[in-house]
């Protein structure tokens, strides 16, 4: 997460604010965007703008002013917090797809394998499945241009094949062994991004349900998916937030309620310049029976705290993992007539108990960027005997479980990150990327008789991995520079095996065959499965 500290010689305080008459105001955590306007001070405004024109008359060099502004933004905004920042017009539009629920394309996943594009698979009810473009598909032409074979990049491929919806792209693809391209002129439409990856009863009653992050369409797909699974007699959940970097506030409120009764405090904020505002339970929620374990690590930051803090503090079931990022601070983007935004930190927010989630920021960015990297040396990620809690954090709930303040939300049941079946040859085969290549192969070799099993459930009874396909995934790796440790794979054997089958799976039924076998392997959830089914969830209990 190490962000570059941009350190310019030139004129920090230079702010480009006082350029412009005015802006659009929105709030990063809403939908809402109200029109604003900001005077400048005449002084401070006079003396930027006579050094950007004594540059641009006096300096040796020609000097790009507008880079000049856009460098000092960020330096100054940087000098602020770690979560004040200044985004260009491109990579606002980047930043801000994931979040928007949806994007404008042609619907497919690709991989680039061999210098050539290959369609992993099309995104249901998409522009490209509505044709017959299936997995495996090459895509060697695009509006005449040749893409394979010549170092195309995953940029260069998205800048083609994304466009306005309405557009149409012409594609050329190679399909098994027929000689000839097949030519299909596809027409751009808006394609949706799922924010919960996937949602399964895990056994008789105990549903899972993972969410990546919190989009604009976020609750409704939440919903969605829990309601298929009461459904299902869902009576328990497994809320997964672990790696959810946050999003949307709005979002995460919204979930947090459907778990509270009306009327309980889910979080607030406060600012210098903003009064304290509070969010509430609006309604009675429709999870509000269901027992639920929620799931967090290092990587759960923001919107995903919130709800965690939320769950936690009024009570709620039981938060399980590692503390978690500790990102308590609410940003308001400013957008600018050229495209780009500042995102400027405006409060913070606070757990119904009154905890700030903030962690410290007061050492600079750098340490703050670092942090992953400290907790791994004072061993908090790998023993929870390495965790100081003082006492000065602690804050009580209304039904007296203690819980702890000082940035971040710290889980009532702790578990390290996991090492179990772990080995240098396991690492060197993350490192080598040898698990997404060889899965990625054999899924494109036996594609045919891979969809021979019915569904996801087949798969997952039925695939096994003999001694051929265990002596090909080891030459394969060998291929790819990781030698054979024969130590190392005894110890690591059940983990890649269940890697690669769970890989494969992913390849031909989605997510819905690949979490339900990395569950076989992932300690936290199966500590998690344990706990909710030993005990009924409660202060008392814990």
């Amino acid at each position: 997460m190490k962000n570059p500290i941009y350190k310019s010689s030139i004129w920090p305080l230079v702010l480009a604010m006082v350029f412009v008459g005015g802006f659009y105001l929105g709030n990063f955590n809403s939908d809402r965007a109200t029109q604003s306007g900001f005077s400048s001070s005449s002084s401070t405004g006079s003396k930027i703008n006579l050094i950007l024109d004594y540059i641009d008359q006096e300096y040796v060099d020609t000097t790009d002013r507008e880079s000049l502004v856009d460098e000092t933004i960020q330096y100054l905004l940087q000098k602020l917090d770690p979560h004040s920042y200044y985004i260009s017009a491109a990579e606002l539009k980047l930043m801000n797809e994931p979040l928007e629920g949806s994007f404008e394309g042609i619907g497919v996943q690709f991989s680039i394998q061999k210098d050539t594009i290959v369609v992993v698979s099309p995104v249901e009810g998409g522009p490209s499945e509505k044709l017959g473009i299936s997995s495996g598909d090459r895509i060697v032409t695009i509006d005449s241009l040749l893409v394979a074979g010549n170092g195309i990049t995953n940029s260069k491929v998205m800048k083609l094949l994304k466009g306005p919806s309405g557009t149409v792209v012409n594609v050329g693809i190679r399909r098994g062994k027929k000689p000839d391209l097949i030519d299909y002129s596809i027409t751009r439409g808006d394609i949706p991004i799922q924010s919960v990856d996937v949602g399964y009863l895990i056994d008789d009653g105990l549903g899972y349900i993972k969410v990546s992050r919190f989009a604009k369409t976020t609750y409704e797909e939440f919903t969605e998916v829990s309601k298929q699974l009461m459904e299902l007699g869902m009576k328990k959940l497994i809320l997964d937030l672990r790696g959810n970097g946050g999003g949307y506030m709005d979002a995460a409120i919204k979930m947090a309620d459907e778990f509270l009764p009306k009327g309980k405090l889910i979080v607030y904020t406060q600012g210098r310049a903003r009064p304290t505002q509070e969010y509430f339970a609006t309604k009675n929620g429709d999870l509000e029976a269901i027992e639920v374990v929620v799931l967090i690590d290092e990587g759960s930051a923001s919107a995903s705290e919130i709800v965690a803090g939320a769950l936690q503090d009024n009570d709620k079931g039981i938060i399980v993992g590692r503390r978690s990022f500790g990102k308590g601070l609410v940003q308001e983007q400013s957008n600018w007539p050229d495209g780009s935004a500042t995102r400027l930190t405006i409060a913070r927010y606070y757990t119904p108990t009154g905890r700030c989630i903030q962690r410290p920021y007061d050492h600079g960015i750098k340490k703050y960027n670092e942090d992953f990297y400290d907790r791994y040396e004072n061993g908090e990620i790998t023993g929870e005997d390495s965790i100081v809690k003082t006492d000065s954090l602690k804050y009580y709930t209304e039904g007296g479980k203690v819980v702890y303040g000082g940035g971040g939300i710290t889980p009532d049941i702790y578990v390290p990150i996991d090492t179990v079946g772990g080995s240098y040859y396991l690492s060197h085969l993350y490192y080598g990327n040898v698990f997404y290549q060889y899965c990625f192969e054999y899924s494109d070799k036996n594609r045919n008789r891979l969809m021979k099993f019915a569904n996801p459930k087949d798969y997952i009874a039925n695939f096994k991995i003999d001694l051929k396909m265990e002596e090909d995934f080891l030459k394969f790796a060998l291929d790819l520079g990781v030698p054979f440790d024969e130590a190392g794979y005894t110890r690591s054997k059940n983990v890649i095996h269940t890697r690669i089958r769970a890989g494969i799976g992913r390849n031909i039924f989605g997510n819905e065959a690949y979490y339900p076998v990395i569950q076989e392997i992932d300690q936290t959830l199966l500590k998690a499965v344990e706990i909710i089914n030993i005990q009924k969830l409660s202060p008392a209990s814990l």
